[in-house]
């Protein structure tokens, strides 16, 4: 019987939700340990914080691998070339130009990633540690420690009625509009998440739930931080432009740009209340995604039943994804355990982990994707869909913000 009951856990959701909460745990117990992602490598200390990171991330990906049963020849040296990878790829992004574009260490590491399988192709050596569902699991749940209930409190009343508000009325849009394109209802739920929730986070999120394809989360994940870079220094041109006050600009900004360091940058350009209100609002869009993951959870768990069979509980506990539940778990850990600074504390030890997770995750999405499946015809269709939404999304944000901190909070 406890045989049975384990067998039921040997899947890679379940090794993937208990190794996330597994590697919370151990934030939470030895936060001495937990290493920083070092802001330059000239030091032998900064060398030692990249060894951390790479023990603790090996150690966690290494026990979930030998609970599934898999095996691990060769895994070793694979994991140290995608690791490095991964580690340059966070290093980059770390650098003063490039911090100030905006651009995220997800970008680069599908980008080496795109350039290794295009060029000389996917060795055969470094196939055994290209897992790149496995490792954006693990970082989903990590997530939920950045989703604190009480910072959803503190993003005021204003902040949260526009989030909702905004979420749910571009979401829906996004949808409509690519099923009126004959986008497939896959693209269509990913692109809506990212478009209307927090971008790359939402995007990623929205693939585990959904269990969708890793090629088309790379790309929704690349068009996403492409428009981010625009957006961040046209944005406040045109509130100047419109002669909106900081609060209603920082909450108009807060709302659209998808990546937070873009909303930071486009705030310190107009002054610090912008700055302060486009944060606050990014952050009251950013606590919805676990709402979102959850609805969309169930909503495809019953998408994908027969018609003609009826969705038992059973059915839909089978489709659900597991990392949902160590989503929740993390963020009710964090939100009620521990006081909200404590709580931001080791949330940024955990960021640290994540961050390294999905880069991983995205050198292995770049190592299994052709360029030619990027630029193809449907793709197009894809990219119209992106801008259009974005459009929709700005004008119903700034509306919103003109009458939630604009006429009411005058």
């Amino acid at each position: 019987m406890s045989k049975t009951i384990f067998t039921q856990f040997k899947n890679e959701d379940w090794i993937a939700t208990i190794m996330g909460l597994l590697l919370t745990c151990a934030i939470i117990a030895f936060p001495s340990f937990m290493p920083k992602f070092p802001q330059n490598l000239s030091s032998a200390a900064d060398w030692i914080s990249v060894g951390k990171l790479f023990l603790v991330s090996l150690i966690t990906v290494i026990i979930g691998i030998k609970l599934l049963g898999d095996r691990l020849k060769g895994f070793l040296v694979s994991f140290i070339v995608i690791f490095l990878i991964s580690a340059l790829s966070q290093y980059i992004c770390s650098l003063g130009p490039i911090k100030k574009i905006g651009l995220e260490s997800v970008f680069f590491s599908v980008a080496i990633g795109l350039l290794i399988r295009n060029t000389v192709g996917l060795p055969s050596w470094l196939s055994p540690a290209v897992r790149s569902e496995y490792y954006i699991k693990i970082g989903l749940v990590l997530l939920g420690t950045s989703v604190l209930f009480g910072e959803i409190m503190k993003a005021g009343f204003y902040g949260i009625i526009q989030g909702a508000v905004v979420v749910f009325t571009v979401w829906y849009f996004t949808f409509w509009l690519a099923r009126k394109m004959k986008i497939d209802e896959e693209m269509g739920v990913m692109l809506a998440s990212a478009v209307s929730i927090c971008g790359v986070s939402a995007a990623i999120a929205t693939c585990g739930a959904i269990k969708g394809d890793s090629k088309k989360l790379s790309f929704v994940v690349s068009i996403v931080l492409v428009v981010a870079i625009p957006m961040m220094y046209l944005m406040p041109l045109l509130a100047k432009a419109m002669g909106l006050s900081q609060e209603v600009a920082g909450a108009w900004m807060g709302g659209t740009i998808d990546t937070t360091g873009a909303v930071v940058a486009s705030g310190k350009f107009l002054g610090e209340v912008a700055e302060t209100y486009s944060v606050i609002i990014k952050s009251s869009q950013n606590v919805l995604l676990g709402v979102a993951a959850f609805i969309i959870s169930i909503y495809w768990s019953l998408k994908g039943t027969h018609t003609s069979e009826r969705p038992t509980p059973r059915i839909l506990w089978e489709r659900f994804p597991k990392f949902v539940i160590g989503f929740v778990a993390a963020s009710l850990i964090f939100s009620f355990c521990f006081d909200i600074e404590q709580a931001k504390t080791l949330g940024s030890l955990a960021k640290n982990m994540r961050e390294v997770m999905f880069s991983v995750a995205f050198v292995c999405i770049g190592l299994e994707t052709d360029f030619r499946h990027l630029f193809n015809k449907e793709n197009r269709q894809y990219i119209k869909v992106f801008l259009i939404a974005q459009s929709f999304n700005i004008v119903v944000t700034l509306i919103m913000a003109s009458l939630l901190f604009g006429l009411l909070m005058s």
